[in-house]
């Protein structure tokens, strides 16, 4: 159908794939809206990753031949702005109202999480190094966001992409479930709301899943625990930048290894987190940006899916699964201390 259009109309593929893309984007921004998929902390991102599984595991080949060119645009050129907008989600205020201690504690676990990440998964369970970094990526900033942006810089293939989102998916719905039956064990004792708030921002793994898990609590808990995850988001940019510079040094010493492309988009995350933080934009323009980020985010991780076929995901096998489990349960144990003093 979509050849036929596109011969029809004389379009160009890239700009039928696109649009293919984005629309597929607004059906899952609208599912995203369902009450219940929010309460089983599924989103957006999620979601579109989702669509393009289904659509690129059941479309002919002849249709994949047609979406490469627009395909490869979104998961690279568009994937970077769209990251380089979702620093408008950020500001200095927010960070300055929460104080110091949120901050270390997510400098924290950032460190050891992407530690332990590329130790055991690379010396010990023998994965491969995209992977591994991917994975602890996601579980040690903003989830999907995270690997999205993460994979420009290491150049991953769509499947360890996939792999490493479906980890954050998998675990991080568990711990969407787990953390208000905790709450509600530990808040009358010697836990307050706040110290639990900062406990799941920083450790729940996707924006989307914390503020589900805050909405079991109260509104002090969930307020600290968004707070929180937004400055590990804050944090997606120096991480990048020192990732980028790990690669680059390693590369050099490894005639083999291609060049590391400077992440300039990183540049234009910080750049519009300040921008957003010095420029008072009325409510209403905010929200448009907003929007177009997360359609444009969508879009990249739709045609991330629609690139993914099931059985890529299978021969990864169970040690990505092992190496999320450890990641998370460290998450819990490590910034579990960290909160208490």
């Amino acid at each position: 159908m979509l050849y036929q259009i596109q011969k029809k109309y004389q379009l160009s593929e890239r700009f039928v794939s696109i649009t293919f893309f984005f629309v597929l984007s607004v059906s899952a921004f609208y599912l995203a809206q369902i009450e219940y998929l929010k309460s089983l902390g599924l989103g957006l991102l999620t979601i579109s990753m989702l669509i393009g599984l289904l659509f690129g595991n059941v479309m002919p080949y002849k249709m994949h031949a047609l979406l490469e060119d627009g395909m490869v645009f979104c998961k690279q050129r568009l994937l970077r702005i769209a990251v380089a907008f979702y620093g408008f989600r950020l500001s200095v205020q927010q960070i300055q109202a929460l104080g110091a201690q949120a901050f270390l504690i997510d400098v924290i676990l950032i460190v050891t999480t992407m530690g332990l990440a590329v130790w055991m998964g690379i010396k010990l369970l023998k994965l491969d190094k995209e992977t591994s970094i991917l994975i602890g990526a996601g579980h040690a900033i903003c989830g999907a966001a995270a690997i999205l942006a993460t994979s420009s810089i290491v150049k991953a293939k769509n499947e360890q992409v996939a792999v490493a989102v479906s980890c954050i998916v998998l675990f991080g719905t568990i711990g969407m479930f787990v953390y208000p039956w905790i709450y509600q064990y530990v808040s009358h004792a010697f836990v307050t709301d706040r110290i639990f708030g900062i406990f799941t921002g920083a450790t729940l793994h996707e924006v989307a899943q914390v503020v589900a898990a805050g909405q079991a609590m109260t509104p002090q808990a969930a307020e600290a625990a968004v707070v929180t995850k937004l400055i590990r988001v804050l944090l997606l940019a120096p991480f990048l930048l020192l990732l980028c510079y790990w690669l680059t040094r390693n590369s050099s010493s490894n005639q083999s290894a291609g060049p590391i492309a400077l992440p300039i988009f990183v540049f234009g995350f910080i750049a519009c987190m300040l921008f957003n933080s010095l420029v008072n934009i009325p409510e209403y323009i905010h929200a448009v940006i907003i929007l177009a980020d997360d359609l444009a985010l969508a879009t990249a991780m739709v045609a991330l899916g629609v690139s993914v076929r099931i059985v890529d995901l299978r021969k990864a096998g169970l040690k990505p699964i092992l190496l999320a489990f450890v990641l998370t349960l460290q998450l819990m144990i490590v910034g579990g201390f960290l909160s208490l003093l």
